[in-house]
């Protein structure tokens, strides 16, 4: 990866993400509201389009499906019919499930950009596991918050009633000792590597910076619906197909055997980061768009050519399509648990 990729859109996105939410703290803050416009960027043009960014990784790369093909084909299976089972079950205990297999894979995304940029570093293992508890204290406090605060939140993760709420004042307390300690622990380990190799880690920092920022400020600091949005996605997505392309254009780069017109396109020189973006916006769009016609209705403005579809409202017909509407999420959150490890170390 280039320093020039990696600063834009690996490690700049959480910053950028906060300016733009601190730039507007009236349209940010404590609202549940969101423009249609802004939704469309968010969610359909990063956050539904970044999932898509797996296939190229394991579908359309005839190497991986050549090598994971049991895999590859046996997740989406199991995903889909413990989709129908839950969702037969109760229609709240899908989304709730989908919801918190949805946070495993943002908290673990940042766990595994973090070990990207600390392999290279002469690091003990304490000090190794100083940089973990620092990822995951960054996104686990603010859950907490969020689950135990006992104070209305003006967004979800998915819908309303997905995350199990309660109210704990000594949970909360607990959390935040361990919170603001584990950071204190970090600055003085930085500050004890820094004067023992002379070196600091710029990207690293940057990567667990980001994550206490974001995830503080979108989830505690603002309570509103685009302040969230806009940290969460953002933060998640962009870092998230910048990296699939990068990788996979440097595969292809060096081996052409088995590359088909559709890799060739994706992955050339000049344009290939265009149809990239723009295939995964297609295919977004195309799920967004049955949501929409068959159980939303929410914005027919924005999906017209999936307005005329029927509404689905029979319990025995939700089960077996909703399921079926959120297997690229439920697909992408399992499989990013094994397609980004190698032997020597995970790569995400």
């Amino acid at each position: 990866m280039s320093r020039l990729g990696d600063s834009l859109f690996i490690l700049s996105p959480p910053f950028v993400a906060l300016l733009i939410v601190m730039l507007f703290p009236a349209e940010f803050k404590n609202s549940g509201n969101m423009p249609v416009e802004y939704w469309v960027i968010l969610i359909v043009m990063i956050d539904v389009a970044h999932v898509y960014g797996t296939l190229f990784r394991t579908y359309f790369n005839p190497d991986e499906f050549e090598k994971r093909h049991p895999l590859l084909i046996s997740i989406p299976v199991f995903c889909y019919v413990a989709g129908v089972l839950l969702y037969s079950f109760d229609g709240i205990v899908f989304w709730r499930a989908l919801a918190y297999l949805a946070v495993f894979h943002f908290v673990r995304q940042q766990y595994g950009f973090m070990r990207i940029y600390s392999r290279k570093e002469n690091q003990n293992k304490f000090f190794r596991y100083i940089d973990a508890s620092a990822v995951y204290i960054a996104t686990i406090y603010p859950l907490l918050y969020w689950h135990f605060a006992g104070t209305h939140k003006n967004f979800n993760w998915f819908v309303s009633g997905d995350f199990f709420l309660s109210q704990s004042s000594l949970v909360l307390v607990i959390s935040r000792f361990i919170y603001f300690a584990i950071i204190i622990i970090y600055l003085v380990k930085e500050c004890l590597q820094i004067y023992a190799t002379k070196q600091l880690n710029i990207p690293k920092n940057l990567i667990i910076a980001g994550t206490f920022l974001s995830w503080y400020f979108g989830i505690i600091y603002y309570n509103g619906d685009m302040a969230f949005t806009t940290l969460n996605v953002v933060s998640h997505g962009i870092p998230y197909m910048a990296l699939v392309w990068i990788l996979e254009r440097k595969k292809y780069t060096a081996t052409d055997s088995k590359k088909t017109t559709l890799l060739r396109l994706t992955f050339s020189k000049y344009g290939g980061v265009i149809c990239f973006a723009c295939l995964l916006i297609f295919f977004a769009y195309t799920e967004e768009g049955l949501w929409d016609g068959l159980i939303w209705k929410d914005h027919k403005g924005v999906f017209r050519p999936f307005a005329m579809l029927p509404s689905v409202n029979t319990n025995v017909l939700l089960a077996l399509i909703v399921p079926l509407l959120a297997l690229p999420q439920s697909t992408h959150y399992v499989l990013d648990g094994f397609i980004w490890k190698r032997k020597t170390a995970a790569v995400y």
